[in-house]
């Protein structure tokens, strides 16, 4: 009991306040956020679906909800360097997130071929955006192009490739190789149990913070 008078009282000499909280509602607010940052994961994932072929929408709201979840966590943990951390997982959610939807389509109803490219829209024009124009094994040309943005492992004009393209139209059309919608949903769970473990530190921590009295300005040292 003299202890913590004594820190309160060294707390208030500091210009610190002390809460009297109770770690029970220190444990609903981490149970809360934790269920926020699955709530984040799912909601992106399933607004990447609604909107498969338009990335746009997916990635605004799910950097919303992301930037929401480290605002959050700051507050929670009454420090800004586990916030900081938190990015990195953010990115692996929502890259999985995004992602996840329209490779899991291609896996799902995509069709396999086997192509060989027959002209490139960026071919002596100097730009990195190319569009592919393919050509099956049975000679007929697809309708669909192959877009490939950067000049860094463009494929070249005459090389073979196997893609996977959707036959309703609607995701566009992938190599085969770099469609892994089992690595994106590995990603997205990693990241979102990474969030999960920074919940319960900055939980932790935030209390122990709040009893001492630490206030938000202590954010930046």
């Amino acid at each position: 009991m003299a202890t913590g008078t004594r820190d309160s009282e060294i707390a208030a000499m500091n210009g610190r306040f002390p809460e009297d909280i109770s770690p029970w509602k220190t444990v609903r607010r981490t149970l809360a956020l934790v269920v926020f940052a699955w709530a984040v994961a799912a909601v992106t994932t399933c607004v990447a679906y609604l909107t498969l072929g338009s990335d746009a929408v997916p990635i605004l709201g799910g950097g919303f909800l992301c930037f929401a979840f480290l605002m959050l966590l700051m507050f929670l943990h009454r420090a800004l360097w586990l916030a900081v951390l938190s990015v990195v997982p953010a990115l692996f959610v929502l890259v999985g997130a995004v992602q996840y939807a329209p490779e899991a389509a291609l896996d799902r109803r995509g069709v396999r071929e086997s192509v060989t490219i027959v002209a490139d829209s960026a071919a002596g024009t100097g730009g990195d955006n190319h569009r592919f124009t393919l050509r099956r094994t049975d000679g007929e040309q697809l309708k669909e192009k192959l877009e490939y943005d950067g000049d860094t492992w463009a494929p070249k004009v005459g090389e073979r490739l196997d893609v996977i393209r959707d036959p309703e139209g609607t995701v566009p059309m992938e190599q085969a190789d770099d469609v892994d919608a089992a690595g994106r949903l590995d990603g997205l769970i990693g990241g979102t149990v990474t969030w999960t473990l920074m919940a319960v530190v900055a939980g932790r921590r935030g209390h122990v913070r709040r009893r001492r009295g630490i206030e938000l300005p202590d954010y930046m040292w």
